[in-house]
């Protein structure tokens, strides 16, 4: 019994030791965080607000066909929201849509409006609120904060009372 425990305060030490070794006395070289392979693959930028990048996945070109071939609803079915003149807009009391695709490594970009009547007298989180859910975990808000205070992780393009908007 003495031999073990004698064996576990000598384990015990030589673990304190090693993590008291100041790292600043190691010798890191740059190639040490260099990673090559996969190559990162070149984008072609857009060549003007109406084009997207060479990489892009369009889920919503602005016809009803893209919508329904790329969009569903929470019960899998073809949601019922309205698409007209380019666009979709949010049909009150239809539920939620979410992509068919899966993502997990991607950026994001999207153009949104908020309605062109707007009640004068909502605030704050009442003016055209909506988001985009990601990983079905997180929400980036989409909201109409021209002239409209609200708190600060509740504006547009923050994740939603998680992390506020870098501007």
């Amino acid at each position: 019994m003495k031999k073990i425990l004698f064996s576990l305060c000598i384990l015990g030490a030589v673990t304190a030791f090693a993590q008291n070794e100041h790292p600043e006395n190691a010798k890191m070289k740059p190639e040490m965080t260099e990673f090559w392979d996969p190559e990162v693959v070149v984008v072609t930028p857009a060549e003007s607000n109406s084009n997207a990048p060479s990489d892009a996945i369009i889920l919503f070109d602005g016809t009803s066909e893209s919508f329904t071939q790329n969009w569903t609803n929470k019960k899998e079915e073809v949601p019922e929201w309205v698409v007209a003149e380019n666009c979709v807009t949010v049909a009150k009391g239809k539920g939620e849509i979410k992509s068919k695709m899966a993502f997990e490594d991607f950026q994001l970009h999207i153009e949104w409006r908020t309605p062109a009547e707007v009640d004068p007298e909502s605030k704050s989180q009442g003016r055209g609120n909506s988001g985009i859910f990601l990983q079905e975990r997180y929400e980036l808000q989409v909201l109409d904060n021209y002239n409209n205070r609200t708190y600060r992780n509740g504006q547009a393009g923050s994740f939603y009372k998680q992390h506020p908007t870098s501007g």
